[in-house]
């Protein structure tokens, strides 16, 4: 049995959010700093009673959001990440605490929340809703646009605001109501951008976060026909489980899943520039990004030069931990999977001694493409070097992965780029540099994922498309 508690409380345990209210449950779970494995709070491990509460809110809330003009819903939204940048420190302290993240990485983090916010809203605006042409001039065609419904998000646990922005933001602005589950590692932040929510003036049901300690207990979200939009940041054996437990109805989805994301370094790229470009992304949150380079295919007449551009630059990286030891523990074994199968060390490969969940950044050359860590997503500070020669089809390596979420060209050559970015399945290709950003679409080809995160193309997942038309002669 739920039962709520007043605001004014300020406690070690974080409340879930639902109706506008701060709920508790009988069963709590702990949550841990991963730099120094330290308890630093807790929060309600959910009952079936408070997620049907929290989509009965959600219900309500839709019809009150959605009734609102959108200029209304403008100026509320822009007030929210008004509110948000008001208690900045404070949630990018709370969110170093329960990711590790170095100060520079939670700044960034925190502020995608609140530029998608400022972005979704204006966007919304943008979106066209034409006049369609009738061949016997009788009716007036026209696109109508509206709020899709319920939106229920199941987000990751390696960028947690970033990950509420690309599915708060949308959603607020197109008219939806949310249940966000932010993962079970990394909930305090999200929790307490939910509670700021009522502050902003946002109705009561429109924003409602819960935390769970297993799947098993929100499949009850899943089941139940009141979403019409299920969303989730994961893993892809997460999302077939998703999508499979809400096959009770008819809904949408929106799932952006695992990568395995290829790089191509042609022998006429400038080595040590993408050799740079190429350990900042692959170290950058300690890995730990779905984007994050995968396989490093690398022109043998360059590859040494290469490895020793790569190893000088990994030396100067400044990483977190990984999110807890059962992850650390998985990249380890990756690593000494391939070294056993013939990889060699040129930089790290070890778990750092200590508190906390560290890893030295690694790189390794001579990995084949057959070892497990070029067909698993490493997701973990380990960047694979794969030599490849002129007798190889160096886009066919490329593809070869049941993933298709980002790949990276580095050359000169504007031809073989632009041909290498047609022909590379994935999502996004980026030649010469690495680049994301809001105005971008972000999503994945074949297993990894549907539909798309950031940019127009996004919003358009939570609206409806009607066709209206009138009879006019």
């Amino acid at each position: 049995m739920s039962e709520t508690i007043s605001p004014e409380v300020e406690t070690k345990l974080y409340p879930l959010l639902i109706d506008g209210k701060q709920v508790l449950a009988e069963e709590t779970f702990d949550v841990e700093n991963p730099s120094t494995g330290e308890i630093i709070g807790s929060v309600p491990d959910i009952d079936p009673e408070s997620i049907q509460l929290s989509l009965q809110a959600a219900q309500r809330g839709f019809k009150a959001w959605s009734a609102k003009s959108p200029a209304e819903r403008k100026e509320i939204i822009l007030r929210y990440a008004d509110i948000l940048e008001d208690n900045r420190d404070r949630l990018i302290s709370l969110l170093m605490e329960e990711t590790g993240k170095p100060l520079e990485n939670a700044e960034y983090d925190f502020g995608m929340l609140t530029t998608c916010l400022r972005f979704f809203v204006e966007e919304v605006e943008r979106l066209d809703q034409p006049v369609l042409h009738d061949p016997d001039g009788r009716f007036l065609h026209y696109v109508q646009r509206q709020p899709l419904g319920v939106v229920v998000g199941f987000l990751a646990w390696n960028f947690p605001l970033l990950n509420v922005g690309y599915k708060l933001g949308p959603a607020l602005a197109a008219g939806c109501s949310t249940i966000i589950k932010p993962a079970g590692v990394t909930p305090l932040a999200s929790l307490e951008v939910g509670y700021l929510a009522k502050e902003a003036g946002i109705p009561d049901g429109v924003v409602n976060v819960i935390t769970a300690g297993n799947h098993v207990v929100t499949e009850g979200l899943l089941e139940s026909d009141i979403p019409e939009l299920v969303t989730m940041i994961g893993s892809t054996r997460g999302g077939l489980e998703v999508m499979k437990s809400s096959c009770t109805s008819i809904k949408h989805f929106s799932v952006e899943l695992g990568g395995n994301a290829p790089v191509i370094v042609y022998p006429d790229a400038d080595v040590v520039e993408a050799a740079n470009k190429i350990v900042d992304l692959k170290f950058a949150n300690s890995g730990q990004v779905c984007v994050s380079p995968n396989r490093c295919f690398v022109h043998e007449s360059v590859y040494e030069r290469f490895l020793e551009a790569a190893a000088a630059r990994a030396g100067r990286v400044n990483m977190g931990p990984l999110i807890n030891e059962k992850e650390r523990s998985r990249v380890i074994g990756l690593v000494e999977d391939a070294i056993v199968n013939g990889a060699n060390v040129v930089t790290g490969g070890k778990a750092l001694e200590g508190d906390g969940y560290f890893m030295e950044p690694t790189i390794l050359s001579e990995v084949a493409c057959d070892m497990r860590i070029a067909k698993e997503e490493i997701f973990g500070p380990v960047l694979p070097v794969i030599p490849y020669s002129d007798s190889d089809d160096e886009i066919a390596l490329a593809n070869d992965t049941e993933f298709g979420l980002a790949a990276y060209v580095f050359t000169k050559d504007m031809q073989k780029g632009l041909k290498a970015a047609r022909d590379i399945k994935s999502g996004s290709v980026c030649v010469n540099e690495p680049h994301y950003s809001v105005q971008l679409p972000h999503g994945g080809l074949k297993q990894s994922g549907v539909g798309k995160d950031c940019s127009r193309y996004s919003i358009a997942e939570y609206l409806t498309l009607k066709r209206v038309s009138v009879l006019v002669d």
